[in-house]
């Protein structure tokens, strides 16, 4: 007896649909898989034995072998679990066969209840494009489902209830979901209100928002740099419907996704520990996973104590700051995950961290200060556009009254109209912030008068910097103009450019 049934598989960030052929035959007892499954998918075979059984319903005693097809892609995770159980049981006649547009998804527990999987909503989205009508999956799942259109997701708690339902004994309402309803606007515990002096870099902040750029935290221990850096996604635009499903479908993918959570509607904020791997920052594994470079895919990437990371880890983040993208190559297929983000990297300009400070001396040698800060290439630094010196806040300002600091929706609002000027200018050219202008493209878009050359000239011959700090200053300075309601880029704009480069020179000399 043959069935086949339908199910998704994911490849990269997208899903692709398997089919899951079964043929039960004569011969001695066996129960097999095939079709390049990784040990997740072998082990489903004692999973589906013992939820058959104990949903109360009878297991062949003959030779059953299972295919997945395409055999020639691999696959990993436990989603087959229910397409390979509901075969078996077509196969013993005890539940009909199934409609070809409808797929079947879910991770069996011994007891026959369905738990949740990776990867919904990318595979959903993708059956929907392959033709599916309808999905059958864990209830844990349904609302990240029900996100996509044109398809009918239906939950399910159990094997006994997705056979009940094949066979017409019960009916499943499709879960539908308004999604106007999970955009909620300032839904942080956290605003820059909060924070009290440190206006350098606040305003360092908000034109970091406003173009898209990147920036780098230098200062003593305790002097604000993590509470600044946190509230950062808070003067971000809030992100739209199709950045909203880019990203929720690669914290499904990777395992992330909290449980009954349609969207992720929020700009995400990544800090991962400085003991972290380079594969888990940038992605990768035996079967490539977004690392957390794509985790934080249009939010922010925020690295602490920046100098403690591998330097393997640190260099390995050129490529993605630069493509915004990071391709993983394997023998069998090639993997691309998108990676637009914006990078904050902070750290102490010295082992102790006192380097500077007027309340501490700093207990370091100048070979240890070199030592720390050359874990720092100079071809990175080149890469970050903003260099910021982070002070202890004078301790009067904790008692001063805080009602004339601003909000993060007031910052946000001046980042929102600099952002609508971008998307204006660049229209059509798949630039959507200055950050991302090409260097070929600066020259187009961006204009000096002969005065403001001069200055920028000198300023280079002093400090020898190099062509790519050359390209961001240009960059952060149209940013600046933005924000100040200026098209044309004026002296006092790439002035205030400059000073974000000096900070480069003063701790590493590069």
């Amino acid at each position: 007896m043959l069935s086949i049934t339908k199910s998704m598989a994911i490849m990269g960030i997208d899903g692709y649909v398997v089919d899951v052929e079964i043929d039960i035959s004569n011969g001695l007892p066996s129960f097999d898989i095939v079709g390049l499954g990784d040990t997740e998918i072998k082990e489903s075979r004692d999973r589906v034995r013992a939820a058959i059984k104990n949903s109360g319903y009878k297991f062949p005693v003959e030779k059953i072998t299972v295919n997945l097809a395409p055999a020639n892609t691999k696959k990993e995770g436990t989603s087959f679990d229910l397409p390979i159980a509901i075969g078996i049981l077509i196969c013993t006649g005890q539940v009909k066969p199934i409609k070809d547009n409808t797929v079947l998804l879910g991770e069996l527990s011994l007891d026959g209840s369905l738990r949740s999987i990776r990867g919904a909503l990318p595979m959903a989205i993708s059956a929907r494009e392959n033709g599916i009508k309808s999905m059958i999956l864990p209830y844990g799942n349904a609302k990240e489902a029900a996100v996509t259109k044109d398809i009918s997701i239906f939950p399910a708690k159990s094997l006994n209830e997705v056979v009940d339902f094949i066979n017409g004994s019960i009916m499943i309402e499709p879960i539908k979901i308004n999604i106007e309803e999970y955009f909620k606007k300032d839904d942080y515990d956290v605003d820059f209100s909060d924070v009290k002096g440190q206006e350098n870099v606040k305003r360092a902040f908000e034109i970091a928002a406003a173009g898209g750029h990147n920036i780098m935290l230098v200062g003593p221990p305790g002097a604000g740099k993590t509470m600044l850096a946190r509230r950062f996604p808070t003067i971000l635009p809030e992100m739209t419907l199709e950045e909203a499903l880019e990203v929720t479908k690669i914290h499904s993918i990777a395992g992330t996704l909290p449980e009954n959570t349609s969207l992720i509607t929020n700009r995400v904020f990544r800090a991962p520990h400085h003991t972290i791997s380079t594969v888990s920052l940038i992605g990768g594994g035996r079967i490539p996973k977004p690392g957390e470079v794509s985790l934080a895919h249009y939010g922010v990437l925020f690295l602490d104590e920046f100098p403690e990371f591998r330097r393997d880890a640190i260099e390995a983040l050129r490529q993605p700051l630069e493509d915004e993208f990071v391709t993983i190559s394997r023998v069998n297929a090639t993997f691309t995950y998108p990676a637009k983000i914006i990078l904050i990297i902070a750290l102490n300009p010295c082992p102790c961290g006192f380097l500077g400070d007027e309340a501490h001396e700093c207990r370091c040698t100048p070979n240890e200060i070199r030592r720390y800060q050359n874990k720092i290439s100079g071809p990175l630094l080149d890469r970050i556009d903003l260099h910021v010196e982070v002070n202890r806040v004078d301790k009067q300002k904790y008692f001063e009254d805080d009602k004339n600091i601003e909000t993060s929706e007031i910052i946000r609002n001046r980042v929102k109209k600099a952002r609508e000027k971008q998307l204006k200018r660049y229209h059509g050219s798949n630039i959507f912030f200055n950050s991302q202008l090409k260097n070929n493209m600066i020259k187009k878009f961006i204009k000096l008068d002969n005065k403001t050359t001069e200055m920028i000239k000198d300023f280079f011959d002093r400090l020898g910097l190099s062509a790519r700090a050359y390209n961001k200053i240009i960059k952060v300075s149209r940013t600046i103009a933005d924000l100040d309601g200026s098209e044309q880029i004026k002296y006092e704009h790439v002035a205030e450019a400059l000073q974000y480069r000096n900070l480069n020179n003063k701790y590493f000399n590069s």
